[in-house]
């Protein structure tokens, strides 16, 4: 029987005879009811652990917090732009800026300076 992790109580399972998408094996037992267009999407929980993983070291998330991973972590791109706000320098940023909005790009003090009004 699995536990839901906030309270130790038992967690309700579903029981169904279900195939895992990547490997084939068997699934009896889900901590969900799975949506019946999507029942060719599911996975064992080998299969669920090892995508997870893979997830995990491809930088998406990281941090070591069991199995529910870990701390979000962006992506970052290098380029060299200027901050429309005050004209800094900036060398990285969480995502890949378009080219027609350089011209709007903001550093991370503009940024927060900007959001706190």
């Amino acid at each position: 029987m699995a536990y839901d992790n906030n309270d130790g109580s038992p967690r309700q399972m579903y029981q169904g005879d279900w195939k895992c998408s990547n490997c084939g094996a068997s699934i009896t037992e889900l901590p969900f009811q799975p949506d019946p267009s999507r029942v060719g999407e599911l996975l064992c929980k080998d299969c669920h652990r090892q995508k997870r993983s893979t997830f995990t070291r491809g930088g998406f998330r990281g941090g070591d917090r069991g199995d529910r991973g870990g701390s979000f972590q962006k992506q970052m791109y290098q380029g060299n732009w200027k901050c429309s706000g005050c004209g800094a320098s900036i060398t990285e940023l969480p995502f890949q800026p378009d080219p027609s909005r350089e011209g709007q790009l903001l550093c991370r003090d503009c940024h927060r300076q900007r959001r706190s009004y």
